[in-house]
């Protein structure tokens, strides 16, 4: 029969399935990561830039 699933009724849903069939969840980690990246980018720029040089 169409559309059911394929272990037993009794089954539980693993986890990983449970936090990717949250779009919300998904949002805020995709948010999240991108907000670590590109701050974490951000400081690493500022920390390694060489000193100016004042005229």
């Amino acid at each position: 029969m169409a559309g059911t699933p394929a272990g037993p009724p009794d089954e539980p849903i693993p986890l990983a399935q449970r936090l990717i069939d949250n779009p919300f969840l998904l949002l805020i980690a995709g948010l999240i990561v991108m907000f670590v990246i590109y701050t974490g980018w951000g400081l690493w720029e500022i920390l390694t830039l060489p000193p100016a040089t004042l005229p």
